[in-house]
């Protein structure tokens, strides 16, 4: 046996005593690793004055944008940091799209493996970048590799968790991608404590934040994959069978569509418009979350009048504290809509939780601006919770969309293509918000004004995510596979899984019965690191609601 065998496909495959609920805190401990992504604004403003560590050092008027990537002796803007999170979801969703079928061949404990080599070498590189003061090496260490991790972790769960649910699909989606919605809710509040203790006169303790975190999620990420078991074939849970089809509904489908035409067929490209505009929208906040909340409110944050650029050293550290806060109580309605936008799709439909998310999410965000004004720190807070549960739901219910349009044979590959939106939003969003409020801020707009035009713009977005989705109808029958090219495809599904010999009564040869309290350790790895996001989250977020 060479040495890295354990990681092949036919050593993942579990016996039917396996407890199948270890599964999931395995992917929670790979998902709220990687969605630290989402936490990476409570970078940007120490990253911002890394050479002057107390102010930043602007570079010179005249400096081309290529001197400024190289530059050693002036601080990076927040735009150009801005660009390491678009990379996040550029790399995420090309690697979900180019290597989604790999996956199904290797298993997930390999892409696991792999996904904690990425975002944890990623970090390393970006700590290298920070340190030199070399921008291009944060692109390129969490940008790029570290986009890659992104999305072969996000997608390895996914698929996993459905095999082992298929009682309990929507549920299994939302319990995959939940960690990844939560990471910033256990990273955020974890990397302003490690940045405080790394800072010292002559840094502001970001490298050393990041090699942190770097040892702190290869840990987690690896016991993760070593963690992950995939069903036998033709498993399924004891006493179940799949539900008749509910064919009195139209827009749910139960014939299926092949991977290879979902590109010239109309509805994808409507679902992904709407998912396209919905994350763009979301995208744009969560990238400028903690400076924004800074910049608004400034010292009302904590009782003082004063505008942000007013504050002294120990009052920004303050507001920044509250502002990693915010930051997780976003990621923190992040993970609750994931389930309850979900599980609410399940009675209403996948269209009309669209529709709901549209107009609803129109309506608070052209809110903000009048909310910011007046000071409202509590309603303000509140209606980006709401958008941000909605954001999270968008992404556990658009495989359940996908199911029900063009069926289940091939929907994890479909699901993959449909993620090069969330690739697309990851540019325009943070794009959006952040070369606006540049703008705004260069013709003399104040800081605490200067998201107005962003937010107004953002409902735009929605207007047309709206109409994407009102013209949703279902498939034509032209597109369906026929029985025999739905033949051949199980078939040749059927050769990709993996078999395995049974004894007698079905158990698989090798099988390792799953002692109970090797799943409650493996819960209560990933709870408490979750119980302790949550805490510190409604700890800091408190003052928002004073």
């Amino acid at each position: 046996m060479a040495l890295l065998d354990f990681l092949n496909k036919e050593h993942t495959v579990a016996g039917p005593s396996f407890n199948r609920w270890l599964v999931p805190p395995a992917a929670l401990a790979i998902h709220l690793c990687i969605g630290m992504a989402y936490g990476f604004s409570v970078f940007w403003l120490p990253l911002s004055k890394a050479i002057g560590i107390k102010e930043s050092v602007a570079c010179p008027a005249d400096m081309s944008f290529m001197a400024e990537v190289f530059s050693t002796t002036c601080d990076w803007k927040i735009s150009m940091l801005g660009w390491m999170y678009s990379m996040y979801f550029v790399f995420l969703g090309l690697a979900a799209a180019l290597w989604g079928g790999w996956l199904e061949h290797a298993g997930p404990r390999k892409a696991g493996v792999v996904s904690a080599l990425c975002w944890c070498g990623g970090l390393v590189i970006s700590a290298l970048g920070i340190y030199t003061h070399q921008i291009w090496l944060m692109w390129v260490g969490s940008g790029v590799i570290g986009g890659i991790g992104l999305g072969l972790g996000y997608i390895s769960p996914v698929s996993t968790l459905i095999k082992w649910f298929p009682d309990r699909r929507g549920m299994a989606t939302g319990m995959a991608i939940m960690g990844f919605g939560g990471g910033a809710m256990v990273g955020a509040p974890l990397a302003d404590k490690l940045m405080k203790h790394f800072a010292t006169p002559t840094s502001v303790g970001v490298w050393e934040t990041f090699l942190a975190l770097a040892a702190i999620y290869f840990v987690f990420m690896m016991a993760g994959a070593l963690g992950y078991r995939v069903p036998a074939a033709g498993w399924k849970p004891a006493g179940w069978n799949p539900p008749a089809a509910k064919a009195e509904n139209k827009m749910i489908t139960t014939r299926h569509v092949h991977v290879s035409r979902v590109w010239g067929i109309p509805q994808f490209w409507l679902v992904w418009g709407v998912l396209f505009l919905n994350v763009s929208a979301g995208i744009g906040i969560l990238a400028m979350a903690s400076p924004l909340l800074q910049e608004v409110f400034g010292g009302r944050l904590i009782g003082v009048n004063l505008t942000y650029n007013e504050l002294d050293t120990a009052q920004k550290a303050q507001i920044a504290a509250i502002a990693a806060g915010f930051t997780g109580l976003l990621s923190l309605f992040n993970i609750g809509g994931r389930f309850a936008w979900a599980s609410c799709s399940d009675y209403i439909g996948r269209k009309a939780t669209y529709f709901v998310f549209l107009v609803l999410g129109l309506i608070l965000y052209a809110s903000i601006p009048t909310l910011a004004h007046a000071g409202n720190k509590a309603l303000f807070a509140g209606f980006f919770c709401i958008i941000l549960s909605m954001y999270g739901g968008g992404f556990s219910t658009v495989p359940a969309y996908l199911a029900d349009l063009f069926g289940t044979q091939n929907v994890g590959a479909i699901h993959g293509r449909l993620l090069t939106a969330w690739s697309a939003a990851g540019v325009l969003g943070p794009t959006l918000v952040n070369y606006v409020r540049e703008y705004q801020l260069a013709h003399g707009v104040p800081k605490s004004e200067a998201y107005d035009m962003a937010m107004y713009m953002l409902v735009g977005l929605l207007v047309l995510g709206l109409v994407c989705n009102l013209m949703v109808r279902p498939i034509a029958d032209k597109y369906f596979m026929t029985d025999d090219e739905l033949a051949t495809e199980k078939r040749l599904a059927r050769e990709r899984e993996v078999q395995v010999s049974a004894g007698a009564g079905g158990a698989a040869v090798g099988t390792v019965r799953s002692n109970p309290a090797v799943a409650v350790l493996a819960w209560a790895a990933v709870g408490i690191p979750i119980i302790y996001g949550v805490s510190v989250t409604l700890q800091k977020a408190a003052v928002l609601f004073k």
